[in-house]
């Protein structure tokens, strides 16, 4: 089992909660806490007494150092300033944005971090079709494609603040010896005809990316997890949340992401099409860059085996596995056949 895996499987719903509790006193808040989402960050929903929302994020412990997770806390707030809908970030009454909290409830410290409440339902999961709407379809995605666009609009004129540190999801960071999630070949599970299919598409893969640029036009921040759980519609407004795995890409990676788990809904077509039409509402994409949707959409498949292998032993990544390979493989086919 991987190590931090073995640390998460001794952090108890029970511990995690105690935690979120005495978390509060570094906000000066006191409230009624409830676990809304534990599969990366324990995340809260928090009602105080005065009646405020907000949600609480215990990170799990390992995958940012504070570094990186500060730069994410201040490229939302950069967002935020911009006008773009993002989650507002909630500092300490000492103006940090995050703190680092040492519980005996759980096995190591942890850095925690506070964000206003956001509104809405998901436009979707990753393990469910999307809603039988074409009207709703249209506008979700045309919607996601307008805010990425608006996002990437951002991140190709914004200047890094000073020690500004994100990981990136690069030729090195997706293909190369140590990808950023883990070395997705290596997954136990695969056949050896499968991982013969992987390590072919890695190559093919590492070659392609390698050829191309990293201006300001096509690379640059990225939210890194465009999937319909992550965003939110209340009414006709449609909100991004969970920064965690936002990074620098090319800007195609984020589209190739929205669009990834809903490649076999019969929606799919539509709401691709949608999403391409909102991104150009607010961002020129040519015809001739959309070539290499299907070489980030392989790309992006990749990182998710990666995910897997990196929690064997975690009942949820062992359950998905199976769905995650299948996946991957007909992905791959396609990228591999063109």
């Amino acid at each position: 089992m991987n190590p931090l895996d073995a640390r998460a499987s001794r952090t108890t719903e029970k511990g995690l909660l105690t935690a979120a509790e005495e978390a509060l006193a570094l906000w000066g808040l006191q409230g009624t806490l409830s676990l809304i989402k534990h599969r990366e960050n324990a995340v809260f929903a928090l009602r105080t007494d005065s009646g405020d929302r907000f949600a609480l994020r215990i990170h799990r412990a390992g995958y940012h150092c504070d570094e990186a997770l500060q730069s994410e806390l201040q490229w939302m707030m950069a967002l935020a300033e911009a006008g773009i809908s993002v989650p507002t970030v909630v500092p300490t009454p000492c103006g940090k944005f995050f703190a680092i909290l040492d519980s005996s409830a759980l096995p190591d410290a942890r850095q925690v971090d506070l964000l206003a409440w956001v509104e809405g339902e998901q436009i979707g999961t990753i393990e469910e079709p999307l809603e039988d709407n074409p009207e709703r379809v249209r506008y979700c995605y045309s919607s996601l494609g307008q805010l990425a666009a608006r996002l990437h609009n951002h991140s190709a004129q914004w200047t890094l603040p000073e020690n500004f540190k994100r990981h990136h999801w690069d030729k090195d960071g997706l293909v190369g010896k140590q990808p950023f999630w883990g070395q997705f070949w290596e997954l136990k599970r695969l056949t050896d005809d499968e991982r013969g299919w992987i390590l072919q598409a890695k190559d093919r893969i590492a070659a392609e990316l390698g050829a191309l640029e990293k201006t300001a036009e096509c690379y640059g921040m990225v939210h890194a997890d465009f999937v319909p759980e992550n965003a939110l519609l209340h009414g006709e407004h449609l909100q991004l949340i969970d920064f965690d795995d936002s990074g620098f890409s090319w800007y195609l990676f984020e589209l190739a992401t929205a669009l990834y788990f809903i490649q076999e809904d019969k929606h799919y077509e539509l709401a691709k099409r949608s999403l391409i039409e909102g991104y150009r509402q607010h961002r020129t994409l040519s015809e001739e860059a959309l070539e290499k949707l299907p070489l980030f959409l392989a790309a992006r498949s990749l990182t998710y085996l990666g995910w897997a292998h990196t929690r064997e032993g975690n009942p949820t990544a062992d359950e998905m596995q199976e769905e995650l390979i299948e996946r991957c493989m007909k992905t791959i086919k396609a990228f591999l056949a063109q």
